[in-house]
């Protein structure tokens, strides 16, 4: 694999990629050379993907040569609560993708409807092997590691319980590490994209309740799983399915459900609708959440 463009990438190589050159040029333009939609969109936490799952593709359009980057915003909207999310993300020569989001979440409904929740989401995600285009001819998939640092800022709206913290609502940390490998598989002659996902994790609802807790404190596979089917070139249409851990008693925390249809007019933007299913939140609101979900992105 040539890396002639990026000075940065010396940083890969370095880290083990079988690079044959290095050559040090001033940063160019990004190539984007992948095929409209196979870059994902960005799921929740930050990462390319879809909107609950990451998928092993690096964001952006650039290949091995390039790099691209992009800005989102994400709202979610249920019957009692709301989530916010916005960051941004960088694909380097289609192996290495760095991420960047912050989460917002609040209620709207006595005696929640001053509760305010957030976290910052740091991801890094590496693609190890097998290529989403090239690998038409056998069923290798692309696969890629991946891991999202959280850490949550204080809660608010719940000062007359006294609570100021997520470790008070019964979590045992208010950071940690996500740790997940994904297989994405692109059948271009069906029109078909399917994902799985395995994902180790301490969180409780993605984080914004902390890690762990009373019922649980230790690591746990979750698995998730995507599935996209592409009307047109422009258009796909798609369901996903990610496990939850249950760690707190408070929490009685379920599996969150999707459908979605994304919309890549151009390389450079992408829209994503969704009605999402989360469960329910906490034992204070033992109601089902529903509601819709929609995601832009811009980029290069």
């Amino acid at each position: 694999m040539r890396l002639r463009h990026l000075p940065f990438c010396f940083a890969i190589w370095l880290i083990g990629f079988n690079t044959e050159a290095i050559r040090a040029q001033s940063l160019p333009v990004p190539d984007q050379g992948k095929l409209l939609a196979t870059a994902g969109v960005i799921q929740v936490e930050g990462a390319a993907g879809a909107g609950l799952v990451p998928w092993a593709v690096i964001t952006g359009y650039g290949t091995e040569d390039s790099y691209g980057f992009n800005a989102h915003v994400t709202q979610l909207n249920t019957q009692d609560y709301q989530l916010s999310t916005y960051g941004v993300a960088l694909g380097i020569c289609d192996k290495l993708e760095l991420s960047l989001s912050k989460q917002e979440f609040s209620g709207s409904l006595t005696p929640l409807d001053k509760l305010k929740l957030s976290q910052d989401v740091v991801g890094v995600k590496l693609k190890l092997a097998g290529d989403l285009i090239a690998d038409q001819d056998n069923w290798r998939p692309q696969i890629a590691i991946g891991a999202m640092y959280k850490r949550d800022q204080n809660v608010t709206g719940l000062d007359a319980l006294g609570v100021t913290q997520v470790t008070q609502l019964g979590a045992k940390s208010n950071q940690g590490t996500d740790y997940y490998l994904s297989a994405t598989k692109l059948f271009l002659a069906q029109s078909l994209l399917l994902n799985g996902t395995l994902r180790m994790t301490k969180a409780n609802q993605m984080g914004l309740l902390g890690f762990s807790g009373d019922l649980h404190n230790r690591y746990q596979v979750m698995p998730e799983v995507s599935a996209a089917y592409l009307l047109n070139r422009k258009l796909a249409l798609g369901a996903e399915y990610r496990q939850k851990p249950n760690n707190l008693s408070i929490d009685h925390e379920k599996a969150y459900y999707d459908g979605f249809l994304a919309w890549f007019p151009n390389k450079n933007v992408s829209v994503t609708l969704a009605y999402v299913d989360i469960g329910d939140i906490t034992a204070f609101n033992t109601k089902d959440q529903h509601g819709w979900y929609l995601s832009v992105q811009i980029g290069h």
